[in-house]
């Protein structure tokens, strides 16, 4: 599953530095230069070679010291360096001090589990404006609990640095840290009693593809129409332009007496959150080499209108990001998306089922992978579910049980098989953990059967056993296809006896919504 221990940073650091070169060109570094992910109170990755990186004078000597352990290297032309240091047990506070043509030395610095808190505005929702997020930031006194977060920096440009520094989790810095990813890392934390260090690079309403380098998508034929469209509406695009008419425009409006509507500020598309590899490059990619345990992932609203692309986009971008850290295929596990928009009095199409279909296929094609359902924690009315205590415990049920070892319940049923015996389906499920159960009420809500027609109605369903659910409808003769919670907001109470809900699924490969017409 991983790449050999003492070689695997290096072949990392490499592969970025090719990335910077442009940037660097061939100026000599006159001092020593580290990224600001190096900092005092910093969290490093424990029983794992830590990576470290930074630039000075091409062919300079490099020694780097944390605590007991020590190591050596040399930077290249270019002035970059990259060393590993032998792993340490979780522990601190160490010094980490690094000496080339000068020295630099970041003070309490931790050992312990590093994350990625990563995705769109439901990552990047702050403790303070969570469910009991007065009383969550009051609380919030974890000297061990270290975070830094990333600024939302869109560019086709890759990027070495960004503006940042850790900090403990105190009341106050918690506020406007990642909700998911601050109550994410306080449940590892109180588990496993060791330090945590919390990376939050999110950034609201993000497109997958803005997270995977241009290259990277060039080099797949399915993202050539993405790319090109892209490419012609940056042609000609000229954000000083539109920006002054919207100022001419408001201060007209202004004049008037502020008479109806404002004019809407312009947003500058080319350094904006859409647009592919802009985030790679600005937010990403200065981090990348970072020794970590695994990334959580809150994504998927965004791209939702393209949900058949996200089969194929959503794996692509983690394992790019998995082949850029040079750390083999590191734990990566996402929040499938809630609950959201109007509940439908009948059965119809969603671009947000095949999305979480998407999502769900994801665990199939790459290993180390995990979802958490959420799909009874959102709200109808707003896309930022405020239950974010919840779905941070979903998550961190998965990395309790995959990376340390863990007995608990951790993944949600899944769909195995489906046979049809006369006008009734017989649905057999995965991970029913102690067996299969309701929500609320006894009756089984949120299932919908069809025939050879491909119309839809609502089913009845009884649980028959452990794993094993019934499904019919009086209107449907000879069904074929079976479906659940298949809606944006779907009404639905099917779970395991432990509480987590089952995984929306549907038995039928029939063209959605989202799938591009041939």
């Amino acid at each position: 599953m991983k790449t050999p221990l003492p070689n695997r940073f290096l072949l990392a650091g490499i592969a970025i530095a090719s990335c910077l070169t442009s940037l660097m060109g061939s100026t000599a570094q006159a001092e020593l230069m580290m990224p600001a992910i190096f900092g005092d109170s910093m969290v490093v990755q424990r029983n794992e070679p830590v990576h470290i990186w930074g630039w000075t004078k091409p062919g300079q000597e490099v020694s780097v010291q944390l605590g007991d352990r020590a190591a050596k290297g040399k930077a290249n032309d270019e002035g970059r360096f990259d060393v590993s240091v032998p792993a340490l047990p979780a522990g601190g506070p160490y010094d980490l001090t690094v000496k080339a043509d000068e020295t630099k030395t970041f003070t309490d610095v931790l050992v312990g589990e590093v994350w990625i808190c990563s995705g769109q505005s439901n990552m990047a929702w702050a403790v303070q404006s969570a469910n009991d997020g007065d009383l969550e930031s009051l609380t919030a006194n974890y000297p061990q609990i270290r975070l830094i977060s990333v600024p939302t920096v869109g560019t086709q440009e890759p990027q070495r640095d960004f503006k940042g520094s850790w900090t403990a989790a105190t009341p106050e810095t918690v506020k406007g840290f990642s909700a998911v990813g601050y109550f994410f890392g306080r449940q590892l934390h109180e588990t496993l009693d060791v330090p945590v260090g919390l990376i939050d690079n999110a950034w609201g309403g993000s497109a997958a593809e803005a997270w995977v380098p241009r290259d990277v998508l060039e080099a797949e034929d399915k993202y050539e129409s993405l790319l090109a469209g892209w490419d012609k509406r940056m042609k000609n695009y000229d954000y000083d332009a539109l920006l002054k008419s919207w100022k001419e425009k408001n201060d007209k409006w202004v004049a008037d007496g502020r008479q109806g509507n404002a004019p809407r500020r312009p947003r500058d598309d080319s350094a904006g959150n859409q647009r592919p590899a802009n985030i790679y490059n600005g937010v990403l990619l200065p981090t990348i080499g970072y020794t970590i345990r695994g990334a959580i992932w809150y994504q998927g609203e965004s791209n939702a209108g393209r949900a058949y692309e996200y089969r194929d986009l959503f794996p692509l971008m983690i394992q790019t990001w998995r082949d850029k850290w040079g750390q083999g295929d590191f734990p990566f596990y996402w929040v499938q998306l809630a609950d959201f928009r109007s509940e439908v009095e009948e059965p119809t199409d969603s671009s947000w089922a095949e999305l979480r279909e998407a999502q769900t296929m994801t665990m199939s094609r790459l290993p180390n992978t995990g979802e958490a359902v959420i799909l009874n924690l959102g709200e109808s009315a707003d896309i930022h579910p405020k239950n974010k205590q919840d779905v941070a415990k979903r998550l961190a049920r998965w990395a309790l049980v995959k990376d340390y070892g863990y007995d608990i319940p951790y993944r949600s049923p899944t769909y195995r098989e489906v046979k049809f015996d006369g006008n009734k389906a017989i649905v057999k499920f995965d991970h029913v953990g102690g067996g299969l159960d309701t929500f609320d009420v006894r009756e089984l809500i949120g299932f919908t059967i069809a025939g050879e027609d491909q119309k839809f109605v609502h089913a009845q369903a009884k649980i028959v056993g452990k794993d094993t659910i019934e499904v019919s409808a009086d209107s449907v003769e000879t069904p074929v296809s079976v479906r659940y919670a298949w809606a944006d907001n779907p009404v639905c109470n099917v779970q395991s006896l432990e509480g987590l809900p089952v995984t929306p699924f549907r038995t039928d490969d029939w063209p959605g919504i989202t799938q591009p017409k041939k």
